[in-house]
């Protein structure tokens, strides 16, 4: 088995909230690629420039030709530049994303570090879909923590393409208690879809107004990662539709699509639900190259969201193939207790901690 990956050092999603309004240190979001190699797995650090499906090769960088039998993609996310008026990749030197962790969470929270107490924020959230869905509210969370406890004269507002989101009554009902006077979240049916953005004018503008930012956290409109073009696995929306047995591509025969690139059916795009089809993606493709039938899987998404360091809720949920897209299964999942007392909330708040501490020690040893 053989591994190409670009960067040296991977940098964790998950948790980079935390990063952001301070609570983190960035070093503990990196990961190596060392634990996979002494597993026997061969890792190359290049790009791949190219694919070729029908003679089953991929091309690296440096020209390099790797030879598949089956071919596993997990292409991730890009932007879509552009799509949100003024938005660019220059643009989010000054109006950081923050939706690639690296150099960008590290850029949003000296914003925030350096921004005089009284400054509003504004964060923008694109419709669906996108990497993460709670993960927007879950930073506002976490950026009101930071401002209630250090620039308490300041504020956040969020303006948001949707009118309801993931884990949307537990976040509502956390941030009435906790930030009542310092965030703000203005909903599609309220103006709160942006517009355009004006970078040297930290400016975001809606159909309704415009607010003009201190610190911008923009999250643009996003598609599969650019590895998805070139092999040719994503379709006109973007995403890549795959088998919800194998995820092998629906467009080009023996590419395996997985995580948050894929169209897959009600299952959300998040870390765990990456984590797993991997995991069903392996045992399918070990059955296919024995000339086997794969099993129909079902696969578990658990997602904890902090609203707070003490202070944690959940959604978790499992999915079935039904005539071949991923489908909830009735009665399955659901999420943290709306009346929770405040241990409970402690509670998951330290389990979603393990479960980053699991998830990342099983995958990079």
């Amino acid at each position: 088995m053989t591994l190409v990956v670009a960067d040296k050092v991977y940098t964790a999603l998950p948790f980079s909230s935390e990063v952001i309004a301070g609570l983190r240190d960035l070093n503990l979001q990196q990961f190596g690629y060392d634990g996979l190699r002494r597993a026997g797995i061969a890792v190359i650090h290049s790009a791949a420039t190219a694919v070729d499906p029908a003679k089953h090769s991929v091309t690296l960088a440096d020209g390099t030709r790797l030879s598949y039998d089956r071919l596993v993609v997990s292409p991730g996310i890009d932007f879509r530049w552009g799509a949100l008026p003024g938005y660019d990749a220059a643009a989010s030197q000054k109006m950081p994303h923050a939706w690639k962790a690296g150099e960008q969470t590290t850029l949003l929270r000296r914003q925030l570090e350096s921004m005089e107490d009284g400054g509003l924020v504004v964060m923008s959230v694109p419709a669906n879909p996108f990497r993460c869905p709670p993960g927007p509210y879950e930073r506002a969370s976490l950026i009101a923590h930071y401002l209630k406890t250090k620039k308490p004269k300041s504020k956040l507002i969020v303006l948001d393409a949707k009118d309801q989101f993931s884990k949307q009554r537990l976040f509502q009902n956390a941030w009435k208690e906790l930030y009542p006077n310092h965030l703000e979240w203005v909903s599609l049916s309220q103006g709160g879809k942006v517009a355009s953005v004006e970078a040297n004018a930290m400016t975001l503008k809606t159909d309704f107004g415009e607010q003009v930012a201190k610190v911008a956290n923009v999250i643009p409109p996003q598609k599969a990662g650019r590895i998805a073009d070139v092999a040719g696995v994503a379709d006109r929306t973007g995403w890549c539709p795959i088998s919800a047995t194998t995820f092998e591509s629906s467009l080009v025969p023996k590419i395996h699509v997985i995580g948050d690139a894929t169209i897959a059916g009600a299952m959300p795009k998040s870390a765990f639900t990456a984590n797993a089809q991997a995991k069903v993606c392996a045992a399918a493709v070990v059955k296919m190259l024995a000339n086997q039938e794969p099993t129909a899987p079902k696969l578990i998404n658990t997602c904890y969201s902090l609203v707070a360091p003490d202070y944690g809720i959940s959604v978790a949920g499992v999915y079935r193939p039904v005539n071949n897209v991923l489908t909830e299964v009735e009665g399955s999942g659901g999420v943290s207790p709306a009346d929770a007392p405040k241990e409970f909330r402690a509670s998951e708040a330290v389990y979603a901690e393990a479960w980053f501490r699991t998830i990342t020690s099983e995958v990079w040893g």
